[in-house]
């Protein structure tokens, strides 16, 4: 039987491995595969990220510089932009992005044209697996009669299934080699030979399902139940403030119950490219069952509402000292939407520097990790933290949390802070006029 052969080739470490995208998600996925002993090729439209992987520069967190280096050196691990070369492997990982559209809807452009990709060299005995996170059903309604349109049939002639990515920058403890892998195939030998490949790769558990809905389902579920607790915080943060409620406080004293709670923050919004977006995919794919998926949808709102409320306290605090936020010297410390990370999409310190523009104010971005970013056509530049730009700064906002900030110096440097994050928590003696979310 073909399946024998491409099962063999998966337990000797002879397939080849293929991975449409090489970000994020699709790079350290490369990386690990050709660490565990398999050929790899990475396919990408940029060419820019094609030469910088074959020359062994790395540009994502959650790759090891050397590791990467020598994957590149002993051959192991090549890049490329001609997809003409997905006929020489034997399985194939689309890691490619699935935003929303301006409509809030799913874009599975980059899914659809990976699709169309490899289908123009799709062979017998040949296993693709969806990982970019989309709305439960898009495996099968949208990529496999794609593929089953060059009259290969799934299931017989090749193999199709959806492992859900669960990459989370910057988690110092669970990466991709050791983060468990939920995985369901279009057909049970179709989930079978997926789950053999993710298993002779990573450490964490392959758990397997029944079809591909369900792990689309499951990972959504798992960025929904996030966005919503996230979203009850927010709420939480609002409330306190009125109250004259320290949040932060009450959710330390909830965290003792060693049962029935687990903690989560507010913060400034949200930010990423998954729980911002995901829960959106299941509210468009509802409408198709005509359900208003209520409670996702009002989170969403909560949320989307913080940068208007940091903007709001902002103001407030500034009034304190009789300054206008119209001209007065804000320092904004963080771009990226988590600590120590170099990532800003969906950031929402870009929402609050639209308003903070909006209010004509003189404001300045810090962020170690990031020297330069556009936003809507225009070039930011980060400047450094230093004694002089906390003493000329009207008021400090902490945006990100980063751990390359001295926390110490801002508050004995600074004149008012704005703690999004309550990232001062361990400073004793603060000097400066100081509120936190």
């Amino acid at each position: 039987m073909l399946v024998n052969g491409l099962l063999e080739k998966i337990e000797s470490k002879t397939a080849v491995i293929g991975v449409v995208g090489l970000g994020y998600v699709g790079l350290p996925l490369a990386v690990e595969k050709a660490k565990a002993g398999y050929k790899v090729i990475g396919f990408d439209v940029q060419q820019k990220r094609v030469d910088m992987v074959n020359d062994g520069i790395n540009y994502i967190g959650d790759v090891v510089d050397d590791e990467l280096k020598q994957i590149i050196h002993s051959g192991q691990l090549t890049a490329t932009v001609d997809y003409s070369k997905i006929q020489e492997v034997d399985a194939v990982a689309i890691c490619v992005p699935t935003p929303l559209d301006k409509y809030q809807q799913p874009d599975t452009t980059y899914v659809e044209a990976s699709g169309k990709e490899i289908a123009k060299y799709l062979h017998p005995n040949m296993l693709v697996v969806l990982e970019s996170t989309t709305y439960p059903g898009t495996t099968e309604e949208v990529l496999q009669p794609i593929l089953e349109a060059t009259g290969l049939k799934v299931g017989e002639d090749f193999y199709l299934a959806y492992s859900p990515e669960r990459v989370d920058p910057g988690n110092k403890t669970f990466n991709t080699k050791n983060t468990p892998k939920v995985v369901g195939g279009v057909s049970a030998l179709c989930t079978k030979i997926a789950a053999a490949m993710y298993r002779s790769v990573l450490e964490g558990d392959v758990h397997e399902v029944s079809s591909p809905k369900i792990a689309e389902m499951e990972k959504i579920l798992e960025n929904t139940f996030r966005n919503i607790n996230i979203g009850l915080a927010n709420e939480m943060a609002i409330l306190c403030n009125k109250m004259g409620i320290d949040l932060w406080e009450v959710i330390e004293a909830a965290k003792t119950k060693p049962y029935g709670f687990m903690a989560f923050y507010p913060g400034p919004g949200l930010g990423g490219h998954c729980i911002p977006i995901d829960p959106f995919y299941l509210t468009w794919k509802a409408r198709e069952y005509n359900y208003h998926t209520r409670l996702i949808e009002v989170a969403g709102e909560i949320n989307n509402e913080m940068p208007n409320f940091v903007v709001d306290r902002t103001m407030k605090i500034l009034n304190r000292y009789k300054k206008s936020l119209s001209g007065a010297k804000v320092l904004v410390l963080g771009v990226a939407y988590k600590k120590d990370i170099d990532d800003f999409r969906e950031s929402p310190v870009m929402e609050i520097i639209k308003l903070l523009e909006s209010y004509q104010s003189n404001f300045e971005l810090v962020d170690p990790h990031i020297p330069s970013f556009r936003l809507e056509g225009k070039t930011y530049e980060t400047v450094e933290l230093t004694e002089e730009k906390l003493q000329e700064a009207d008021l400090v906002l902490i945006t990100t949390d980063h751990s390359a900030f001295d926390y110490q110096q801002i508050g004995d440097h600074a004149a008012a802070i704005f703690d999004t994050r309550n990232a001062m928590k361990d400073i004793k003696n603060i000097k400066a006029y100081y509120e936190k979310l």
